[in-house]
């Protein structure tokens, strides 16, 4: 038991995550991970890779640390932080209350400047590039380093050696300089994006979120909208492009797609595509990888109807991209028909 508690004081936060995921087991961790970024995967994934065996007291540990933690949050959220001290004192007696409390107050806090590691690094870019280089070095060093380093590439020379000094030569700042910059920079963004909300919308913008939603919310959305408003559901279909489409797209488009698609990722998703998607797909392989497709098809059996989804939806996006790109051109139809 002694071993036992030793190892939970050495626990990183990664690896309660991973033994927490390992417990749940791979169905219910697939929806978790659903949630988070793609960093935040990969640092649990090592982790369970190299985890080896969890004694069942550690297990047990983490899984009611889990527990308290997710109720002090809840109790939190609906009587703030002294009733959920109240209730857990109570319940667990007031160390352990205390414990729970002091690590939930860290984690609501966050890091500084956190709610622009969501924001895109050259939008990012507008706010900042006219602010003092003291406060443009604050700002880059409390983000990721791939952001900061896409908006220190785009300063102007004489501004990312200023900005570059300051970051190397800067100590503690005290949290009031923090959080006076954070609140004035938020309260800038939120300005801006307000009005660029006020302004979006529309046939373009729905037929977009629906190209990003998963399948069955996608038909769900267009059936409604077709028995309310049969003309604007046959608009916004125009403007979307779902996996049965992959027959607009022409041999040198599919090619090019093929290049960059998993032939394994190929193989799910044709188990949910309908003849003329297999047709169009294995005309424009070899003989020999179309007989590899369709045995991994029939070898892989059944396959959930969600997994068949995710795996178009990632075809999807690549002909997404490569259109934006100009790389393969979709024929939708219409005016956009080419001219001779």
């Amino acid at each position: 038991m002694v071993r036992g508690a030793k190892e939970k004081a050495k626990l990183s936060g990664r690896k309660k995550a991973a033994i927490l995921m390992i417990t749940l087991g791979p169905d219910i961790s697939a929806d978790v991970y659903r949630c988070l970024s793609d960093e935040e995967i990969e640092q649990i994934t090592l982790e369970v890779a190299n985890i080896g065996n969890v004694p069942q007291e550690l297990t047990t540990q983490v899984i009611e640390e889990f527990y308290h933690t997710a109720m002090a949050k809840q109790y939190v959220s609906h009587g703030g932080i002294s009733t959920a001290r109240e209730i857990l004192e109570k319940a667990l007696g007031p160390g352990k209350a205390m414990e729970i409390i002091e690590r939930l107050q860290g984690m609501l806090q966050g890091t500084p400047f956190d709610f622009l590691k969501k924001v895109d690094p050259n939008h990012l870019l507008n706010f900042i590039q006219s602010e003092h280089p003291q406060t443009v070095a604050l700002i880059l060093a409390h983000l990721e380093y791939d952001q900061s380093a896409v908006i220190m590439s785009a300063l102007p020379p004489e501004m990312q050696t200023e900005v570059a000094l300051r970051i190397a030569t800067m100590d503690q700042t005290s949290p009031e300089i923090i959080s006076e910059v954070e609140r004035v920079l938020e309260r800038k963004i939120a300005t801006v994006l307000s009005q660029e909300f006020s302004v979006a919308g529309g046939i373009e913008a729905l037929a977009e979120l629906l190209n990003r939603v998963d399948r069955a919310t996608e038909k769900s959305i267009l059936e409604t909208l077709e028995e309310e408003n049969q003309e604007l559901a046959v608009e916004i279909k125009k403007l979307m492009f779902t996996f049965d489409d992959v027959i607009l797209l022409d041999d040198r488009a599919i090619q090019q797609v093929l290049r960059e698609v998993d032939m394994k990722e190929l193989a799910v998703a044709l188990k949910g595509g309908n003849e003329e998607v297999k047709t169009k797909i294995f005309s424009n392989v070899s003989s020999r990888a179309a007989d590899n497709i369709r045995e991994d098809m029939e070898f892989m059996g059944p396959v959930r109807v969600k997994q068949v989804e995710e795996a178009q939806q990632k075809i999807v996006a690549i002909i997404r991209r490569l259109e934006e790109s100009g790389e393969i051109i979709i024929n939708r139809g219409g005016a956009d028909e080419m001219m001779t």
